[in-house]
């Protein structure tokens, strides 16, 4: 960590040297023709990053990033290109292959988490939970990474958020064969739908009736997860009013994690 701070940061959330060394390649090029852009790049992701983690409104931008709606502007437009996810999805390979894993994994763990959404589009209320908000229908290796996340109104149970997981998630990770869930997901037609694509879907069960959390074989990576994603406070409720954008949050916090792993080892 001797070199960490070599570059001098405004905030915790700025790019490190080698953060940046890695994520530029990916960021649009500027173009040889026309008006040069006068705002970098690397501001603009350090003030994304900086809203992800601080969970402050775009317009509570402090004066030391760009306008907001210059951070806000390339915010969609990387959005457009799939720029986040890519980034999360590469450095999960690299961090992975950093601790002598192969790059695509071949099991993954399901599971849910219900938080309050007060100012979303469109909400659902999840009885079990008693909690009026979305629900993140998640998939993560056996370490916790993140696979895929789907998000949904509360009010949809988890076997049908987990359906969507099934139906999409070997497209971007083709070596995927096993999944682990608890009870909620023994279902008929989650089942159906798994052995139709080919997967083996196995419920891990508690072994015995005490009431509390209990540390489960592979069932307990996922509740880490959850943990990474509610020390970003913007993720800690479902600020955004969109459901993408509130996607593309989670991919900036989670990526930033793992770009973290791989440049500072």
């Amino acid at each position: 960590m001797a070199g960490f701070e070599k570059r001098a940061k405004r905030y915790p959330t700025d790019l490190t040297d080698e953060e940046w060394r890695f994520i530029a390649p990916f960021l649009p090029s500027v173009l040889s023709r026309g008006r040069k852009p006068k705002t970098g790049l690397r501001e603009v992701l350090d003030a994304l990053r900086y809203l992800a983690r601080t969970g402050g409104g775009w317009r509570m931008l402090p004066n030391d990033f760009p306008p907001w709606q210059t951070v806000y502007w390339w915010f969609r437009r990387f959005v457009r290109r799939l720029l986040f996810s890519t980034i999360h999805d590469v450095a999960l390979m690299l961090d992975r292959e950093r601790e002598s894993r192969e790059k695509s994994p071949t099991a993954a763990i399901v599971d849910s988490q219900s938080i309050r959404a007060p100012t979303a589009e469109k909400r659902g209320f999840d009885a079990g939970k008693k909690m009026l908000g979305r629900k993140r229908h998640t998939a993560v290796d056996t370490d916790g990474r993140l696979l895929m996340v789907k998000l949904t109104t509360s009010d949809i149970s988890d076997s049908a958020g987990a359906q969507h997981i099934v139906a999409a998630i070997r497209k971007r990770w083709p070596w995927l064969k096993h999944l682990f869930a608890d009870g909620a997901y023994d279902r008929t037609r989650l089942m159906d739908a798994a052995v139709y694509r080919d997967f083996v879907l196995e419920i891990v069960r508690r072994t015995d009736k005490e009431s509390g959390f209990k540390v489960l074989p592979r069932r307990w990576a996922v509740e880490r997860t959850f943990g990474w994603l509610t020390r970003w406070k913007r993720l800690v409720r479902g600020y955004e009013q969109r459901l993408d954008v509130s996607q593309v949050m989670i991919h900036i916090a989670l990526g930033s994690i793992m770009l973290r792993r791989i440049a500072h080892p």
